[in-house]
């Protein structure tokens, strides 16, 4: 039993849970400090006083638990790069479907206590994972991360990782910033317009960005310059998911 799990977790695509863990709390802090304080009083005893931060990233956290391996899918929506959602015959348990009906069960009054958690971690989660652009990547290559690229390795060494995993928590943990950091940081820049949207939208705008990043080549060394023109589109991401997920708890709790 022990070797076929080991083995599971080997050939499991982990582009399933995405951002790193600190994109994830960045999401849930973000999402937190616009909670109203009606929303902030019925999610912190759903959830037994924990944060949005620490509950975001609890559906990564089961992913070793086979139980949880039937909601792997919930995590992303694999797109060709020419075609959007609307454009495909894409499978129900999708990270699209999947959002909607956890916002369907958690307006629903008399929904048991215990699904209503399950569904609010998951749906706290699901909002940061659609706003990772490869996770509106291609299923080929399981959102690119079968293309390994070197990341700021030293002259002489390697420092291999893949795009996906660079994309997630890669060029994040390069910035060297708890996630209460990081969610100042996105604070305390200048607002930015954009609409609330579903899921729907928010997918097609992570898939606008999806034929760039699949430019990079396998065996690419990428390094500053990689950074310094890619951060400022993670950062719009973790801000856009935050303050989203904020107006979705704010409407379902209110």
């Amino acid at each position: 039993m022990k070797k076929t799990f080991i083995l599971l977790l080997l050939i499991t695509p982990f582009y399933l849970f995405g951002w790193g863990k600190v994109g994830h709390r960045v999401v849930g802090e973000i999402a937190e400090r616009h909670l109203t304080e009606e929303a902030k009083k019925q999610i912190k005893e759903l959830l037994g006083g924990e944060s949005l931060a620490i509950a975001s990233t609890w559906a990564d956290e089961m992913r070793s638990n086979p139980k949880f391996d039937k909601y792997g899918s919930w995590h992303y929506i694999n797109l060709p790069i020419d075609k959007e959602y609307d454009e495909i015959k894409p499978g129900a348990n999708n990270v699209i479907t999947q959002i909607n009906k956890a916002i369907h069960t958690l307006r629903i009054p008399f929904t048991r206590k215990d699904i209503k958690i399950f569904y609010l971690k998951y749906l706290v989660h699901m909002v940061g994972d659609i706003h990772q652009p490869l996770h509106t990547g291609r299923e080929e290559d399981w959102g690119g991360n079968k293309i390994k690229v070197n990341f700021k390795g030293r002259k002489g060494s390697e420092n291999i990782t893949n795009l996906h995993d660079l994309w997630d928590a890669g060029i994040i943990d390069d910035y060297k910033m708890s996630y209460t950091e990081y969610a100042d940081k996105l604070m305390n820049v200048k607002e930015i317009d954009f609409p609330q949207g579903d899921p729907l939208l928010w997918s097609k705008e992570s898939h606008a960005f999806v034929p760039k990043i699949y430019e990079t080549e396998a065996g690419s060394y990428l390094s500053y310059d990689y950074v310094y023109e890619n951060l400022p589109i993670i950062d719009q991401r973790l801000y856009q998911a935050g303050i989203r997920l904020a107006g979705i708890l704010n409407e379902l709790f209110k």
